[in-house]
């Protein structure tokens, strides 16, 4: 029931200088990710800065990002809230707007005990028949989810089908692969740790780095799978200087900067982000250069 194998982009919200989303650019940008090897687009999720996104707003993205995907990769929704109404009614839209699935954050701020959120994700499950994927960022949200919390999630749910995992505790995901016998999605939240999740079980990544370099990140993937860790490896490598400088400010200030550099005027971020800082800008530019991505 694997929704897929590979590199998913956790694709930015562009947006016209007035703040209003730039549709027409949210298409070219999901066609460069298309036209360039990505498996999955990824919408409205925390780099598509979603908390700031209004429900109408949040909903046209997913519809929209449906009908330009047009089936050519799968298209999973960003749909989470600490709020387990919100998310059942965002989950439910995404389901009706086509989405091959729905990625759900542990909630953040009121937080949750691990009954809560069996209760909180069990919610979405019975209310709409779509795969999920869970998402485990403990930094973001202040909770962490164990992986025998997902092991009984996926044992009860049949759409419960996967994990990004952002928790950078890799003991604990192997932990988990173990109790489900593999037989579980898991997809690096971290692009720094997508060859060593690799090797231990994981499907593939849910990416910000997809948004700059498509089909390296695509072929980190892609090699290790063909049996070719070490070129998988190598990219890894190549990559984690200019990894780092996307997550040196909160994401997603660092990589709407990157495409700016690249051209393709992805507009501001929505407060409470902020512009990034000059030295920051600088030192992204400069590992841009180091790989190519510009001239």
């Amino acid at each position: 029931m694997s929704i897929y194998t590979g590199a998913g982009v956790a694709i930015i919200t562009p947006f016209n200088e007035d703040g209003s989303i730039n549709f027409d650019k949210l298409g070219e940008l999901i066609d460069f990710n298309v036209n360039n090897g990505t498996d999955c687009i990824v919408i409205v999720g925390t780099t598509g800065e979603a908390s700031t996104l209004s429900h109408d707003e949040h909903i046209e993205c997913i519809r929209y990002a449906v009908q330009k995907t047009a089936h050519r990769i799968p298209v999973i929704a960003g749909t989470g809230s600490n709020c387990t109404e919100t998310e059942v009614f965002l989950s439910r839209e995404a389901y009706k707007a086509g989405a091959d699935g729905v990625l759900l954050v542990s909630p953040y701020y009121n937080k949750a005990t691990q009954k809560g959120l069996k209760e909180h994700f069990g919610a979405v499950a019975k209310s709409v028949d779509i795969p999920i994927v869970l998402y485990n960022i403990p930094g973001r949200t202040g909770v962490n989810i164990l992986p025998s919390t997902i092991e009984e999630l996926a044992k009860e749910y049949d759409t419960i089908i996967g994990v990004k995992d952002a928790t950078g505790n890799i003991p604990q995901t192997m932990e988990l692969l173990n109790r489900l016998n593999g037989d579980f999605d898991v997809y690096s939240g971290e692009d720094g740790l997508i060859t060593p999740l690799l090797s231990i079980g994981a499907k593939g990544v849910i990416s910000v780095l997809s948004n700059v370099v498509p089909r390296d990140t695509h072929d980190i993937v892609a090699k290790f799978m063909a049996g070719d860790a070490e070129g998988s490896k190598k990219l890894q490598m190549k990559y984690l200087p200019l990894i780092n400088a996307l997550f040196c400010e909160v994401n997603p200030i660092p990589v709407k900067a990157a495409l700016n550099l690249m051209g393709f005027n992805v507009g501001p971020l929505r407060l409470p982000l902020t512009e990034m800082e000059p030295e920051n800008r600088q030192r992204l530019e400069n590992e841009m250069r180091k790989v190519g991505v510009l001239k």
